[in-house]
């Protein structure tokens, strides 16, 4: 246990989260995203929800302010124009955070594709289906 440092946050996504450089994209996913198959690392959160990822994520990760997208969701195919409840909850959370950043649907083609390039995928045990959001790591900029 750390101070300041929110349980949810293990060894290795700290390491991860970390290690990721400024537009390093990282993954949260639901329990049914076929994480193993698209994953160039997996990180698991098994236990946790996308939800409770994603809080303790934007608690130390800087969100890229410098292009115009930088956190992007999955949205259900037959109606992406419309998000499910979890994703009312992640726009929460990430206005919560980062209340300047906009939360961007993504068509599925193009979810699956950026996933795929993702540095990290962190699968959680997210049990709603289309629960699954990435972010583009920002900067800290000197004092």
């Amino acid at each position: 246990m750390l101070k300041g440092i929110d349980p949810v946050l293990s060894p290795a996504l700290l390491s991860t989260l970390r290690s990721m450089g400024h537009g390093d994209e990282i993954a949260l996913v639901d329990g049914n995203y076929p994480g193993e198959e698209h994953a160039r690392r997996l990180v698991r959160a098994d236990g946790h929800g996308v939800i409770r990822v994603l809080d303790a994520v934007l608690s130390v990760m800087p969100i890229d302010n410098r292009v115009p997208q930088a956190i992007f969701r999955a949205v259900v195919a037959d109606r992406p124009d419309q998000p499910d409840p979890v994703h009312v909850e992640m726009i929460a959370i990430c206005l919560k955070w980062e209340p300047g950043q906009d939360v961007a649907p993504l068509a599925p083609d193009l979810f699956y594709a950026r996933v795929r390039a993702a540095h990290t995928i962190v699968q959680t045990s997210e049990s709603r289906l289309y629960g699954n959001i990435i972010l583009r790591k920002g900067v800290i900029e000197p004092s």
